[in-house]
Formats: C-alpha cells, structure tokens, sequence
C-alpha cells in the first residue's frame, strides 16, 4: 500500500520467523507436527502450505506510538506462520485511514484488519470491503460497530469494561479525585475508558483534554492542572507514551498525585517496578494483533470464525510493579 504522504509511515510486507519451541505438543502425533512447525519458523518458512494471500492492516496510529509497534509485531509473527503477505499503513486522521483501506480494496486484498477509533468515518469504506467479498476483522477501537458494520470479529479490550476496572482500582487505593487526560479527540475508546472510569470510581473525575502528538503542551496542561487544583490525587493517561510525560508534569508541580496508565511498554515497566507509576492496564497488543491474522487466515483456510457476534476480548488487566516484573521478560523483546 504505497500511498504515503508526509508524515505517514507504511510498512511493507515484513515477515518475521517466530514461534520456537513454544510450538511443542503434549500428544506424541501433535507433538511430532508441532515440533515440525517450529523447526520451520526457525527456518524462514511458513508452517502452513495454504497459498500466499495477502492481508492490510489499517490503524489510527499517531506516529511514534509504540503501542501499535506490539500490535504490528504480533500482526507479522502471526503472518510468517500463516504464509501472509502482511502490510501495514497507518495515519491518526480517519479520512486518510479511510483512503487506506479504500487502496486495499482497490488492490483486491485477500483480507483487512481496521481499528475503529472513530468508527463513522470508516462505516462506508468497511461495507465496500464486505460487499467486494474481503473479509475484515475489526481490532483494538470499535467493538460497538464491528459487527453492525459487517466485520467478522472484534479483537480486543471492550474500553467500557476496562475503564470500570479502572475506577475500581483506583477505589481500592482511597483516591478521591482524580483527573483522565484524553490525547486524542474524537477517539471513542478514549471516551468509554474514561466514562467506564468515571462510573465505577467512588471519587470525583473529570476529564482533561490534550493535543496529544505534542508532548511539551500534554506536559504542561497536567502541569497546569495539578497546580490549579492541589486536591487531585491522582492523573490517568490513556497511552503508556504519555504516562512519563504525567510523572514530569506531577513532579514540576510539586503533586503527591499517584499516576497511572492504560497500556505497557518498557519504560511503564521500569516506572511500575520504581514506584513512579501505581498500575497500568494490559490490554494485550501483541495478542490483537497475532489473532487478528490468524483469525483471517483461519476464515480463509477453513470459513473459522470466533466470538459468536460477540467481541473478543484481550483485556483489561491490571498490572502492578510485582506483575511488570514478572513480564519484564517479554515486556524487553517487545511483545508485553
């Protein structure tokens, strides 16, 4: 999908040998064919010999966001398993993401994977994909449309859910007032993971809205917050590349503020582990995305689907500094 304008980064066709011995077996047949899986994985080659069809995945990633980085590792794992042709394009505005996924159409792709962060602007484009006989799953943003739309899954956290174990959690912890910083306007995952938060929360929580792809003003619009209102004890971000930025802007301010955060990589790892962060929520990205492959490759295969109608989820959950250490190991090589 070489359509690339400034500032916007498509990634080819990448494929990358995966899997190991985490192929092995317990049956002595199972185990003899997994063993063979493995040993070709290892080896560059796919463990299948269904055909080379070829699979886009358009997301609303901003860039630099190392979330989508997970994703795109599990995404690419999972096609050099499956003999995919895997691309990938990306832009944070939904008329371009849009155009994407309209360019996959129009090269007659054998499957789609498209997040929904705002979810009417990819309505039409995704019906013309269904109506072209492309199958799409729906991952990571819009598990309220994905079926209405016509994909067949949604991969991935329901946010409402997952903002309601956040207001629990910070509960827990004897937080009274509390503030969600959205870095993204018009994302509705954004807005059901802070009103999810807001419902369960027995405390006060407002939101506070940010330019997110600029991260001196993020910092100085929490900064400006927690002086304003000392009262605030506790800051919630919704990306782990902003949860350092609100440890900068708590400490600038002089706050006792706890900070926590929706998603891992290995700076919130090391942050959790120090006690500079309470708690992260892991919606698994690794996870969306290898399933996301390999339930199009399944369809494709073998007309397999999953979830009945209904999402399937990755997450939430809730990881402490004891956790982060636990998964420091897969946290490092960039699959947590």
């Amino acid at each position: 999908m070489a359509r690339v304008r400034t500032g916007v980064r498509v990634v080819g066709a990448v494929l990358a040998a995966v899997l190991g011995a985490s192929l092995a077996g317990c049956s002595s047949t199972g185990g003899k064919r997994a063993e063979e899986r493995a040993k070709a994985a290892e080896a560059g080659r796919p463990a299948v010999s269904t055909p080379r069809w070829t699979f886009a995945m358009v997301t609303h990633a901003g860039d630099g966001d190392t979330f989508w980085d997970i994703v795109q590792k599990g995404a690419k794992e999972a096609a050099a398993k499956d003999n995919i042709n895997f691309v990938y394009a990306h832009d944070d505005q939904a008329q371009q993401q849009a155009q994407f996924v309209q360019n996959a159409i129009d090269q007659r792709v054998d499957g789609i994977i498209v997040s929904l962060a705002k979810p009417e602007a990819l309505k039409d484009v995704i019906g013309k994909a269904v109506k072209a006989g492309i199958p799409v799953v729906t991952v990571n943003s819009g598990s309220a449309q994905s079926a209405e739309y016509g994909a067949l899954t949604h991969i991935g956290q329901d946010e409402t859910i997952a903002g309601e174990a956040v207001g629990t959690e910070l509960g827990k912890r004897g937080r009274k007032k509390a503030v969600c910083v959205l870095h993204e306007q018009g994302n509705v995952g954004h807005e059901q993971r802070c009103a999810g938060a807001k419902k369960t929360f027995p405390g006060t929580m407002e939101n506070l809205y940010v330019e997110g792809t600029n991260m001196p003003s993020v910092q100085a619009a929490i900064q400006a917050k927690l002086q304003a209102d000392p009262s605030v004890d506790s800051i919630l971000t919704l990306g782990a590349p902003f949860a350092p930025t609100a440890v900068k802007a708590k400490e600038a301010a002089s706050s006792t503020a706890e900070v926590d955060t929706f998603d891992l990589n290995e700076s919130v790892a090391r942050d959790l582990k120090s006690g500079a962060l309470g708690f992260a929520v892991d919606q698994q990205p690794y996870l969306q995305g290898y399933e996301a492959v390999d339930l199009l490759w399944l369809y494709r295969y073998n007309a397999d689907t999953l979830g009945g109608g209904r999402p399937v989820l990755t997450g939430p959950q809730i990881v402490t500094g004891a956790e982060a250490a636990k998964l420091e190991e897969f946290i490092k090589r960039g699959s947590r």
